[in-house]
């Protein structure tokens, strides 16, 4: 019997991105999608990140796929860096959304998340916090959280994108 997909995932996407490159795999979104629902119940995951147009056929699949995408208009800075944070996007809809979900799942190891996770564990609303990574996770996730982090990095066999064989 399926569980009841009562909980919300709120995605740190750039910060998973970005993570997942740094340690050398390519996470694939669409059985990631399908075990943050066996797994942790997910039944919305709200995936944030930078809105870049060129990125279009991205998002397109992203939604495809299950995830609701909340974007944030980028700046690109006088060196042609992009900038565009939506750590204040996630907080503000997990908080938005307290009363719908009866638990929620952080993907992100960012330490900027240490009041959210706080807050939500105090009010029994944190199923746990899904670090990209081991290495590079804020030791203030594990702090708020009161050890309730897992890592993406043990599933890399479960969840890594396998390319096909052009042979």
């Amino acid at each position: 019997m399926k569980k009841p997909q009562t909980n919300y995932a709120f995605i740190d996407g750039t910060n998973l991105h970005r993570t997942m490159q740094e340690v050398g795999w390519d996470l694939d979104y669409h059985r990631f999608r399908i075990y943050l629902s066996e797994h942790y119940a997910v039944g919305k995951a709200y995936y944030f990140i930078g809105y870049m147009p060129e990125n279009t056929p991205l998002y397109t699949f992203l939604q495809s796929i299950g995830y609701v995408i909340i974007f944030k208009p980028i700046l690109k800075t006088p060196d042609g860096k992009v900038k565009g944070n939506c750590d204040a996007e996630l907080v503000l809809q997990a908080m938005i959304d307290l009363g719908s979900y009866e638990k929620a799942l952080i993907v992100s190891s960012d330490g900027d998340f240490y009041c959210l996770v706080n807050y939500l564990r105090e009010k029994n609303k944190l199923e746990c916090v899904l670090a990209p990574c081991k290495a590079g996770c804020s030791h203030l996730l594990d702090i708020a959280s009161k050890g309730r982090v897992a890592y993406l990095d043990n599933l890399r066999g479960k969840l890594e994108f396998k390319k096909k064989n052009p042979l």
